[in-house]
């Protein structure tokens, strides 16, 4: 078989499949992306041939503020089209193609090759209330910004008519998809790579001078970036009470200061220096370690090291760094929220904790770090849980590429 995956930041969530299906003899695979965010990636496997294409346009400034990523979504649409004629005047016709509809990438991809099957993989449906968007009395939403979200869905609306099939990481994000189109949509996790994403009680984690192991008692938190939408600043606000209850307790928080979801931070700074200034006095700040973004042999050390791991989330993409802290069987204190509470079961391989309040977050961290022994049990069913439903080799993967070699039709044996 032959299959095209598109995706701006090519493989993006489609790594693993797309390797998995180009070690078979059987299939050939293309791989698409921006030229701007692929051109210095390393190969992904040599039977993979990538292609990017050049994009650089922005919205014209006359351009109602609504649909301005709309306009930029149709531009890059158009420009994902031009490469895949020529793919199809070189010979390529692909049977399956799989994009990422948030771009616009999948908008025009069934007018080209429409005798292949298209799906599209469904993130999020952003919603006006009920989910993200006004989630946070600290960052109310305005009418203005209810409207304009619903506009940001047209790319995902066009191409899911237009495509086959869908999947979802988790169900709770199929849920946020209109009703009708829902009963298309595959639930299906990227899968993680339990095997080594595993406990170590002899793991050091070690940077600039700070040396911290499993004999130590240290509380991490883990995002791609500070911001709200990660509860970092509930995260923050709790770390004074945590820090008093708990003498010796050192805070590894791994992430980046830029703004992945939401708004900016006030004032045009980070919010970490936000929450820092806010919080100056309260902390002991040499107990506290921002450890900016980190390599992957050195995030897992965090999580092994961690004698208890938070996880906060506003009603949003449900984070891979909750799988993976599952599966290195951290003992996981997380916000109760709905894409939380799919993964989660309270008192039983986690606990859960209002997303909103500082001071219950920090109560349950403390309980955690005094009675460790009482959360082993839990420790195990993380990962246990993980390994059976999350496992990339085992479980994730095999049905990825059973699902796409049935050309997305979840009826086929």
């Amino acid at each position: 078989m032959r299959f095209l995956f598109v995706h701006q930041n090519f493989p993006g969530q489609f790594r693993h499949v797309a390797s998995a299906l180009a070690d078979s003899p059987e299939h050939q695979v293309v791989g698409v992306g921006a030229l701007e965010s692929i051109r210095d990636r390393p190969i992904l496997h040599p039977k993979i041939q990538t292609l990017a294409y050049p994009f650089d346009r922005l919205a014209s400034a006359q351009t109602h503020g609504y649909v301005r990523g709309y306009e930029v979504q149709v531009y890059r649409a158009q420009a994902v089209a031009r490469l895949a004629l020529e793919l199809k005047a070189s010979g390529f016709s692909p049977d399956v193609m799989v994009a990422h509809p948030a771009w616009g990438e999948a908008m025009f991809l069934g007018d080209i090759f429409p005798q292949a099957k298209l799906i599209v993989y469904c993130e999020f449906f952003y919603h006006g209330t009920g989910s993200d968007l006004g989630f946070d009395p600290e960052f109310p939403s305005s009418l203005d910004d209810q409207l304009r979200v619903r506009i940001r869905n047209s790319a995902q609306l066009v191409s899911l008519e237009a495509a086959h099939a869908g999947i979802s990481p988790t169900a709770w994000q199929r849920s946020q998809y209109p009703a009708g189109f829902q009963n298309t949509i595959q639930v299906l996790h990227e899968g993680v790579d339990s095997a080594r994403l595993t406990p170590d009680p002899t793991a050091v984690f070690e940077r600039d001078g700070l040396r911290l192991s499993c004999a130590d008692e240290v509380i991490t938190y883990v995002a791609r970036n500070l911001e709200p939408y990660r509860g970092f600043h509930t995260f923050m606000r709790a770390l004074p009470e945590i820090l008093r209850a708990r003498p010796r307790a050192r805070v590894l928080i791994v992430g980046g200061d830029e703004v992945s979801y939401g708004v900016s931070a006030p004032g045009g700074g980070t919010y970490r220096s936000l929450y820092c200034t806010e919080l100056k006095d309260q902390i002991d700040w040499s107990r506290v370690h921002f450890t900016g973004k980190l390599p992957a042999t050195d995030y897992l050390k965090v999580l092994q090291i961690s004698s208890c791991h938070v996880y906060l989330t506003y009603p949003f993409v449900l984070s891979w760094s909750l799988v993976e802290a599952l599966s290195a069987g951290c003992a996981v204190v997380a916000s109760d929220t709905a894409p939380v509470r799919e993964v989660i079961r309270d008192g039983d391989n986690g606990v859960l904790t209002d997303f909103f309040d500082a001071r219950q977050l920090a109560h349950q961290v403390a309980t955690v770090l005094e009675t460790p022994d009482a959360y082993r049990d839990m420790r195990h069913r993380a990962r246990a849980g993980v390994v059976e439903h999350f496992d990339l080799t085992t479980h994730c993967l095999p049905k990825w590429v059973q699902w796409l070699t049935n050309r997305g039709e979840p009826n086929t044996p």
